[in-house]
């Protein structure tokens, strides 16, 4: 196989910078009257959120530069560090309670939540074990026994913070990654149905989730209480028509629409930069979705195939997930768009994610992989790209 270096993938690059750029712009629209009436500083948000970027670039940087080989000695460490945190923030007294949600450990000021450094290290744990496990992929005691174990603890530690959203990313990523690295069908289609018949079940056990699963079928039943942030996304974003009201110019954002500048910030920009910026931003994701998976179709080895598609496929999820409830599409949960929604540990972990896509880009064959082996999505004996090779030299 001739291997090519080469400088990383440019498009990657400004498509993120861009995504953080327009972040940083919205947070401060969405947040600044929140600021000047809780901080009495109408920066204070633009200000943390520019410090969450400024370390995610680094962090990108840094990543980028790392021969993406060399992860896969940390991969069990880095897991079971993971673990430790989830651990940790379920102990009482250690994490902070917010809304009932024990998510966060605090740090000089800043808030840190385990779970977006363990959706990281889990994908980075699932490239190693599925390429290790080629031999043996099909077998469900062998092949995806052992994974299954160690998907459901972290989704089960997540899911007791609780955070059944994020869980179930989690598995959604497990079973992207069994499928693209050469797994049963037949097994995938079992774990599927009896992953969505648990979740069910665990949304009909508490409360509030049917709550919000009923304000999904029918907001306006209870438009003050629990179909209240589906109405008033929507609001914002039928408001805005085409164009928008402009830059800043949000009538939402005046104490009405609740998470704005946070889980429902798109519908904010679609508030004010309207149909067309809301678009805008849709294919900036779909352009990184794309050189994402592109630059796993080129990636030198198994590792690095399952690698680059974990990591896609934890920002593709995310985005489908936040876009999704905020146009009323799927029922309210606490999911952020990726670097746009404020926040740091999100910003952070995904920022390092496409440094290590970048690293990878760097290893690209010569020859597509996916034109070598000519998979098929739909064939029993799917075989990814990079099946015959292990390791980059």
């Amino acid at each position: 196989m001739n291997i090519k270096t080469h400088q990383g993938d440019h498009i990657l690059l400004f498509v993120v910078i861009a995504l953080m750029g327009i972040g940083l712009i919205m947070v401060y629209s969405a947040s600044s009257l929140n600021s000047i009436a809780i901080m009495a500083d109408g920066l204070y948000y633009f200000k943390r959120q520019l410090i969450w970027v400024c370390v995610g670039l680094l962090g990108m940087l840094g990543f980028s530069v790392i021969p993406y080989t060399k992860l896969e000695k940390v991969t069990v460490p880095m897991l079971a560090i993971s673990i430790i945190l989830l651990i940790l923030i379920l102990i009482p007294g250690v994490a902070r309670d917010i809304g009932g949600a024990k998510r966060w450990l605090r740090f000089g000021g800043f808030g840190f939540q385990p779970s977006e450094f363990a959706k990281m290290c889990f994908v980075l744990y699932m490239a190693h074990s599925i390429s290790l496990r080629q031999e043996k992929i099909k077998s469900f005691t062998q092949g995806m026994l052992p994974d299954l174990l160690v998907t459901g603890v972290i989704f089960l530690l997540i899911y007791k913070e609780p955070n059944l959203s994020t869980a179930t990313l989690i598995m959604g990523t497990y079973l992207t990654m069994y499928f693209l690295g050469n797994g049963s069908i037949k097994n995938l289609a079992w774990l599927s149905a009896g992953g969505v018949a648990m979740v069910f079940a665990l949304i009909f056990r508490a409360g509030y989730r049917m709550r919000r699963l009923l304000a999904f079928i029918n907001p306006w039943e209870n438009a003050q209480g629990s179909g209240y942030h589906i109405i008033q996304s929507l609001v914002a974003i039928g408001s805005g028509g085409l164009f928008g009201f402009g830059l800043g110019q949000s009538r939402q954002k005046f104490f009405i629409l609740p998470e704005r500048h946070t889980d429902f910030i798109f519908a904010i920009i679609c508030e004010e930069l309207g149909l067309i910026g809301g678009i805008f931003v849709l294919l900036l994701f779909l352009v990184l979705i794309w050189r994402g998976l592109y630059i796993a179709s080129r990636a030198p080895d198994m590792f690095g195939f399952l690698l680059a598609s974990g990591l896609t496929t934890v920002i593709g999820l995310q985005v489908m997930v936040n876009i999704g409830v905020v146009l009323s599409l799927i029922p309210t949960t606490g999911v952020t768009l990726p670097f746009i929604s404020y926040g740091g540990s999100s910003l952070v972990f995904l920022a390092m994610g496409v440094g290590v896509l970048l690293n990878i880009s760097k290893y690209s064959s010569a020859k597509s992989m996916y034109e070598e082996h000519k998979p098929s999505l739909f064939s029993v004996q799917f075989r990814a790209p990079g099946h015959a090779i292990r390791k980059a030299k």
